[in-house]
């Protein structure tokens, strides 16, 4: 079983995250999958962000549940990162899709639903419907670390892959595979180095990634996935090892 390599909020680590371009980036260095985060803005649009607040990854302030669409569209969410990306706008779930869509992605497209410190009300209906009402060619996965919006998520589209997220503790983790509502976990890489001798035989996509030895060491145990800010690197080390052995 080959592990894929899925580019955490896009090529992160060498694009602005959460961006058409950083979107592009990883799906052009070989990325088997997307990672990306949604919350809900002022006017109940379904915003592509990592953060609660738009003052890390743009040049504005605020809560997205305080900011309406057109407020959102007219941040700057590229300079940050570098001058070059200047006026990179923040997208929306149907500005990523239709990208993927333009660029014949059929791989796997992770949303995590960042509900763990906001409970946007009805985001898990909005996210459902959206997709309910779009036909597209990737495999579909949701996440997050609340786990009601997983079960949730679950209720609305059974025929959809729910994981859990967690950090150091997976009780509730384990409380949800068992109730047949997640298929997998989605850990971070540090708790994978800690419980590495017994790590549950189901399926597991650690983040975040970034180091070559953990990568060597997640392909070397065949996971199902990695969750990486360089997806190009992860390619290139997954060629290298596969030739190897």
């Amino acid at each position: 079983m080959r592990t894929q390599i899925i580019a955490h909020r896009g090529s992160k680590g060498t694009r602005p995250e959460n961006t058409l371009v950083a979107f592009r980036a990883a799906i052009a260095d070989g990325a088997d999958g997307i990672e990306t985060d949604v919350h809900l803005s002022r006017d109940g649009h379904l915003i592509i962000m990592h953060d609660e607040r738009v003052d890390r990854t743009t040049d504005g302030e605020g809560l997205i549940q305080d900011l309406t669409l057109a407020q959102l569209k007219r941040l700057d969410a590229g300079s940050y990162f570098d001058p070059a990306y200047t006026n990179t706008r923040v997208p929306t779930l149907d500005d990523v899709v239709q990208l993927l869509v333009a660029q014949h992605f059929t791989g796997i497209f992770n949303l995590e639903l960042k509900t763990n410190k906001i409970h946007y009300e009805g985001i898990e209906d909005l996210v459902a419907d959206y997709f309910d009402q779009h036909s597209v060619p990737f495999k579909l996965v949701y996440s997050s670390f609340y786990a009601k919006s997983v079960e949730r998520l679950h209720r609305l589209q059974p025929e959809v892959e729910t994981d859990s997220l967690f950090s150091a503790r997976r009780r509730i983790a384990r409380r949800l595979h068992a109730q047949h509502v997640v298929l997998g976990y989605h850990p971070a890489m540090r708790w994978v180095r800690l419980n590495w001798l017994w790590l549950p035989k189901i399926q597991l996509r650690p983040w975040t990634v970034n180091k070559p030895r953990d990568m060597r060491f997640c392909f070397r145990h065949r996971f199902a996935g990695i969750i990486t800010d360089y997806p190009g690197l992860a390619y290139q080390i997954r060629q290298n090892y596969r030739g190897e052995h």
